[in-house]
């Protein structure tokens, strides 16, 4: 249910940067212990979040849009050794109005002093997982605001000519995958997603989506096409094996085309949104997570059992994968002008990527 502060949940008394973006802005943190996530928002987005919680239209999307516990107001001082012309400030000993909540915020610096921002408090997608491969994926065909300048508009339209988004509706802005052999995830920029031709975005979701080595018999070398030596396959300890990823890619599938049929009923506008997919790198918890699904049935909720496995010592694990529509600082409600098809367009071409991974990882695991 939508509201303002005070939260119904208790409010953290430290925040810390969020260590697993992959895209959008600077600034994002999360609650000490994970669970909260902390975001500097455009007053749109907080009224989008308010609307999906309060209009009955929109719950068939509200399983697929993070948890929202409302907004925080942050005041306090500047940290004169953070600012930079053009650059960001710090805003250290950060409180809201109504608790207190001791933590460094990093806001725009635009030539002032800026000593209070609303900030939305969202559940932390990446809490839950031991090492979460994390895949931003930038929604629609169109860029820019319908009251964008037309410069602005100019900018954006060869923006997305100049990648994938015009042509297909996605762009990959940036993931992460662990490398097990190090137990550290590595990153890939958003140049990549820039750099792509629409062709070359199955090769872009077999590198987040990698089979583990033992089940590839022919992996080839991304910068030079050579086949990798076993030894070599190895060492890098990439990817989870065919039976375990298999499951996820059908899941996931199974929610993003529950996705696309909601905004298919939705009379929105999304620029800027994107589609975050999350899934655990772990191979234990991968398959215990997959285990838990099958047995409770996706989507359920069973607090009993949850109770039941923590008196009992139980280990507990969390999901296998998740997928959420996240980012909506520029998306409004347009009545009478239908659902945004250059959006539908991208989740398309989301499941027709995901169609042809899960045909490779199926073929790789025979």
């Amino acid at each position: 249910m939508p509201q303002d502060t005070p939260l119904d949940t208790p409010a953290p008394s430290h925040a810390v940067p969020l260590t697993s973006q992959v895209g959008g802005h600077a600034g994002v943190m999360t609650s000490e212990d994970g669970s909260l996530l902390i975001k500097p928002a455009h007053p749109v987005e907080v009224s989008f979040y308010q609307c999906v919680g309060s209009e009955p239209g929109f719950a068939p999307l509200r399983p697929y849009i993070p948890k929202f516990f409302g907004t925080l107001k942050l005041a306090g001082q500047v940290d004169p050794k953070s600012q930079s012309e053009g650059g960001d400030i710090k805003i250290v000993e950060a409180h809201t109005e109504d608790k207190d909540m001791s933590f460094s915020h990093v806001l725009h610096w635009d030539g002032k002093l800026i000593e209070c921002s609303q900030s939305i408090v969202l559940e932390n997608l990446s809490n839950g997982f031991s090492k979460p491969n994390i895949l931003d994926v930038k929604l629609g065909t169109v860029l820019y605001d319908d009251d964008a300048p037309p410069e602005k508009r100019e900018r954006m339209e060869k923006a997305a000519k100049a990648t994938t988004s015009f042509e297909t509706g996605i762009r990959l802005t940036g993931f992460q995958v662990y490398d097990l052999s190090t137990g550290l995830a590595v990153n890939t920029p958003k140049s990549y997603g820039k750099s792509i031709n629409p062709s070359q975005l199955s090769e872009g979701v077999a590198r987040f989506f990698p089979i583990a080595p033992s089940d590839v018999s022919t992996q080839p070398d991304a910068s030079s096409g050579a086949e990798t030596s076993p030894e070599e396959k190895k060492a890098t300890g990439t990817g989870l094996p065919a039976t375990i990823l298999l499951p996820i890619l059908e899941y996931l599938l199974e929610d993003i085309e529950d996705i696309r049929e909601a905004i298919a009923s939705m009379e929105f506008r999304m620029v800027g949104g994107s589609l975050l997919i999350v899934y655990e790198a772990d191979l234990e918890r991968a398959k215990a997570g997959l285990e838990w699904y099958e047995n409770l049935g996706i989507g359920e909720e069973d607090d009993d059992d949850d109770d039941d496995d923590e008196e009992a010592g139980k280990k507990r694990y969390g999901p296998p994968y998740l997928v959420k529509l996240i980012d909506f600082a520029h998306t409004k409600v347009v009545p009478g002008k239908g659902p945004d098809n250059g959006v539908l367009k991208g989740v398309d071409t989301v499941l027709e990527l995901l169609r042809g991974r899960i045909e490779e990882v199926r073929l790789a695991g025979q």
